[in-house]
């Protein structure tokens, strides 16, 4: 019998000295215990456990029980006795067994768990892991980093329940486990707040920066992907007292305030693996960001942020986060994946348009060219029908000249795309694209347009009219652009000649006229504008710089347009001959 073999294993060990303990002792005690516990001796191995005779003996050899009692645990139904006996046995070993063989006994259990298990044995081993750690006197720290980076690898394989359904059902116990988790590192926080106030001066970083790191990680999963807003239904939203928690914690060991100010905060080592620290790096921006969305958005300890800083800083500090949340969920996206109704939205046009204001308004560069980026993005995910419309709402919206250009020149690789692939594609050919080029081939404001203005926009569209001209043959007409020909030259080339030759005269006047007063001219204002703005005071010679490159430019497209008009001339003679 199982309890009888281990009665006899107990009393040979009770006779000998820690000291005389043998490999083949412990051998013998593993597989006695395992037997007891699988055929249903759990109250009798509980009994031996409890015995002060054996106190010794469990200390040294009961951690080899974890495995086949955690198996046991949950084997057994909830309502079993026997499962009661195990958890028993479990809460004993905690409190008797050596706190460093326990520790790795347990992380070890935490490390084979998967799937469906992840969850409920992290659950079911964080009060015997929190007992052990609260043991040790070395290593504390490091031991509760291990402990945390275990359990967090193990729960972020793990899908976020997102819907109000998933999140009441919480199937695999994530939203359970991650609150327990938690409370389990509730003793080591209260350590850190009295350490600190013992000493303004604390100097033991260790247990503090493993908690950060937590938190940087519990930052980026779950709560990155979380739905967070509240939900009708659920009293205690369980990802919203997890992120109060999360925050709570930053708080309390005063790291809160720092990372929403500190953009690049190191959390890690530095590593001299280059593609580790990359990833580190990335992981960090997320992190950041999800906690400025915590606090700025869904107001999570906003009772604690000072209320001293401007608007436009807050603004200036959170927007590489907000470029950070955008890119990240739009790289999940696969392109040409976003169903054109999205667009019915408000926000999902809401945000190409503020996209384009921090493009064009925003006095930081890298934050304009990051825009550029995301909108890019942004464009690529929609399908073509999306991009059709998008394309056609920021034409009309963007009022700059180098966004119109850059939409036109998108539209562009959308023609050539359509007209290579095998694929029909209705919205860049035919009648639908001759109504998006009535947007694109005109001068908005007639041969009296502001050319130097509009120089990018005009620049796009020359290159647009060039591509289809040599693209699509008179005789196929995919793109419809030979059955608009004449209202292209009335609305747009014609208006651009004109447009061309007053400017070139306006401007050629203007340099004469500063060649002959140059001597008087330097008190006096120019008049010039670029992009819409007076330009600052200059020397005469600065203004005339300026004015010949504005004569360039002119050049530039009046050379582009007379290879455009020689193109769509050949090609009509071309038809004539082959008519004739």
């Amino acid at each position: 019998m199982a309890v009888d073999e281990l009665q006899a294993i107990i009393q040979r060990c009770q006779i000998l000295e820690e000291a005389d303990f043998k490999g083949e002792d412990f051998s013998l005690f593993q597989v006695a215990g395992q037997k007891c516990l699988e055929d249903g001796y759990a109250a009798q191995l509980l009994e031996v456990i409890q015995n002060e005779k054996n106190k010794v003996i469990i200390k040294n050899m009961g951690w080899n029980l974890i495995s086949p009692l955690v198996r046991c645990i949950f084997m057994y139904k909830q309502e079993d006795d026997k499962r009661e006996h195990c958890l028993k046995i479990l809460d004993q070993l905690a409190q008797l067994c050596n706190p460093k063989e326990l520790f790795l006994g347990l992380l070890e259990q935490i490390e084979q768990a998967s799937g469906e298990q992840a969850c409920q044995t992290v659950m079911l081993l964080l009060q015997p892991l929190q007992t052990v750690l609260l043991k040790l006197q070395n290593k504390k720290a490091y031991s509760l980093g291990l402990s945390l980076a275990m359990i967090m690898n193990q729960l972020t394989p793990l899908p976020v329940p997102y819907t109000k359904q998933q999140i009441q059902e919480d199937k695999l116990g994530l939203c359970q486990c991650c609150n327990a988790v938690v409370d389990f590192t509730k003793p080591f926080v209260n350590e850190v707040i009295k350490n600190m106030e013992k000493s303004s001066e604390y100097n033991d970083m260790e247990l503090k920066e493993e908690l950060l790191k937590f938190c940087m990680k519990c930052l980026k999963y779950p709560l990155l992907t979380a739905q967070l807003e509240q939900l009708e239904g659920i009293e205690e939203h369980p990802f919203r007292h997890f992120a109060t928690e999360i925050i709570d914690i930053l708080w309390d060991i005063k790291e809160l305030i720092p990372l929403v100010f500190l953009r690049h905060k190191s959390i890690s080592p530095h590593w001299k693996n280059q593609e580790f620290a990359d990833i580190e790096r990335k992981n960090s921006a997320d992190s950041l960001a999800c906690l400025s969305y915590l606090m700025f958005v869904q107001h999570f300890g906003i009772d604690c942020f000072p209320m001293v800083f401007s608007p436009s800083y807050l603004l200036q500090c959170n927007m590489t986060h907000i470029e950070v949340l955008l890119k990240s969920c739009l790289l999940r996206m696969e392109d040409n994946s976003l169903l054109h109704q999205y667009l019915e939205l408000r926000d999902f046009i809401n945000v190409p348009q503020d996209l384009v204001k921090v493009m064009t308004l925003c006095p930081i560069e890298h934050l304009r060219k990051k825009s550029l980026h995301i909108l890019q993005l942004f464009i690529d995910k929609f399908d073509t029908e999306g991009k059709y419309t998008l394309f056609r709402c920021l034409l009309k919206t963007s009022n700059h000249a180098g966004v119109e250009g850059y939409i036109i020149k998108n539209i562009k690789d959308q023609i050539h795309l359509s007209l290579t692939r095998a694929c029909d594609n209705i919205w860049f050919t035919g009648h639908h694209l001759i109504s998006l080029l009535d947007l694109v081939l005109l001068l908005p404001e007639g041969a009296e347009t502001d050319l130097l203005q509009n120089s990018d926009r005009i620049m796009a569209s020359l290159n647009l009219l060039r591509y289809l001209v040599i693209k699509d043959c008179e005789s196929d007409n995919q793109t419809g652009v030979w059955t608009t020909l004449a209202k292209i030259e009335q609305n747009f080339l014609k208006p651009l000649h004109v447009g061309l030759n007053m400017s070139k005269a306006h401007y050629e006047a203007e340099i004469k006229n500063k060649k002959e007063n140059r001597r008087g001219y330097s008190n006096t204002v120019c008049s010039v504008t670029v992009s819409g703005e007076k330009m600052p005071a200059m020397t005469t010679e600065m203004q005339l710089q300026v004015l010949h490159s504005a004569l360039f430019t002119f050049d530039l497209i009046e050379s582009v347009l007379a290879r455009v008009e020689e193109l769509i001339e050949v090609k009509i003679k071309a038809v004539m001959d082959e008519n004739s």
